[in-house]
């Protein structure tokens, strides 16, 4: 085990941030034979990566393979594309592309348990589920077993270093109240995005700087405010967006409890349908939260409520944890009924109204079709299994939250930070959350966590193919 906490003068590559993306750059950047030392601002490693729901999208896995679900590449950017509507910036997404297979058998390699969710749609199964925070500690220990490896909590990076010829040299930062110089040949920015920086939010998404804040709490723009400062051009700032279905736990009540965390959950994914406090129907189940949520901030209070019933309980999975239903209900974040009507009572909506609600859907599903908003509906595999029917009844009231901002720096084909002129800035590079570009105008659910470990695994291996050689 390496000395974690001594001072070598120098260091091959510097990380800034100690999430997913952090982690898995620094063990791929030591694997490669680098001196890495991993910076992390808050006592602890993880940020919003351990707080994420688990899933990660890959194409072409063996996992796929076995569950006779055929992708690939070229599937795998076609849907990226069309969440991004067009907007995204090609360099982040062929390095997606051309990295995340190599990541899912890295990661797999390294012991981490991956699952694949099989989806009750039409969409390609390609979610790769694990444990909440169990891929960002398996990379964090494979680092820390390596003899050349350095890693250093409660530092707080505030500047790049940087020499006469514009190249990137080290970091300042604060450390037990100090501050220190650390120099390297490469720095990558691993820092996540700025959902807990009011003044960021007030410049980028003054919208949203009311949300319910979620994610890593030392989520505050530092590595994008450190890259800025260099001349880093800027992608997708006009796209910030919040996520519906975070959760309200203790209902009627709608005030924050700063110490609870909310959770987000999904049981639309598995038939649930969305109402508001009039008990109305107001979008299409099957869109992505990113858009839910903005058609759910002009619902009466913001308030949304997910209504399902027990067949689409016993559909809750273990992973991702947005898909544990049943772990909800016994945290108490889900609200439970034997009929339809005492669930409205509960959620104060008028019964007779929830009730026509249902009626009408379950009208649509005989159907075949949802003339009200176009959902697509789908028996999840059985011939009434889009049907909601089967007592008992829940409910899980949910508004937005604000857990990441998807938008960032703009890097290339090799993950180097450019500027405002399209030119890299050497020794730069950036990873996960704090890049800007890859999503476009909106997000594909399991690309954030997914950013973040295969953009990580790139940073590495490029960070490292630039280090100078003797």
């Amino acid at each position: 085990m390496s000395n974690h906490e001594s001072q070598p003068a120098t260091f091959d590559v510097i990380v800034v941030g100690a999430g997913l993306a952090g982690n898995t750059a620094a063990l791929s950047a030591a694997e490669g034979g680098a001196t890495v030392l991993l910076l992390e601002k808050g006592v602890q490693y993880g940020g919003s990566s351990v707080k994420a729901g688990g899933g990660m999208l890959f194409a072409g896995t063996g996992l796929q393979a076995a569950a006779g679900v055929e992708d690939d590449n070229e599937q795998l950017r076609s849907s990226i594309l069309t969440a991004g509507r067009g907007k995204n910036d090609p360099a982040p997404v062929q390095v997606y592309l051309d990295h995340q297979l190599d990541t899912f058998e890295f990661m797999r390699g390294h012991g981490v348990d991956f699952t694949l969710t099989i989806t009750g749609t039409d969409a390609v199964s390609r979610m790769h589920a694990a444990p909440q925070g169990h891929a960002t500690k398996v990379m964090h220990e494979k680092f820390m077993a390596l003899d050349h490896t350095y890693y250093w909590s409660s530092s707080s990076a505030r500047r790049l270093v940087q020499d006469a010829e514009g190249r990137i040299t080290g970091v300042v930062l604060d450390r037990a109240e100090q501050e220190v110089v650390v120099h390297a040949s490469a720095v990558i920015l691993t820092s996540g995005g700025f959902a807990r920086s009011r003044e960021l939010l007030e410049t980028f998404a003054p919208q949203w700087a009311e949300a319910t804040k979620m994610g890593g709490v030392d989520n505050t723009g530092d590595g994008l405010r450190m890259a800025w400062a260099v001349g880093a051009d800027l992608a997708d700032m006009g796209y910030v967006e919040a996520s519906f279905g975070a959760s309200i736990k203790n209902y009627p009540d709608l005030s924050e409890d700063p110490h609870n965390e909310p959770r987000l959950l999904y049981p639309n994914s598995q038939g649930a349908i969305i109402v508001n406090r009039d008990g109305k129907r107001f979008v299409d189940e099957n869109l992505n939260y990113k858009i839910i949520s903005s058609i759910c901030v002009q619902q009466p209070e913001g308030i949304g409520f997910q209504v399902f019933d027990d067949s689409m309980m016993n559909r809750s999975q273990v992973a991702p944890t947005p898909a544990d239903f049943k772990s909800a209900l016994a945290d108490g974040y889900v609200i439970a009924a034997d009929t339809v009507e005492e669930l409205a009572e509960k959620l104060q909506i008028e019964p007779s109204k929830l009730r026509a609600t249902i009626d009408a859907y379950n009208g649509f599903v005989d159907e075949g079709v949802d003339p009200e908003f176009g959902r697509l509906l789908s028996d999840y595999g059985s011939a009434q299994g889009g049907h909601l029917d089967t007592a008992p009844y829940y409910a899980f009231p949910c508004r937005s939250g604000l857990t990441t901002t998807y938008c960032g720096v703009r890097v290339d084909e090799q993950l180097n930070v450019v500027d405002v002129f399209g030119e890299p800035i050497p020794g730069l590079f950036a990873a996960g959350e704090v890049v800007g570009g890859f999503h476009g105008a909106t997000y594909l659910s399991g690309t954030g966590l997914g950013k973040a470990g295969v953009f990580g695994r790139a940073a590495g291996l490029y960070s490292v193919a630039q280090l100078p050689r003797s």
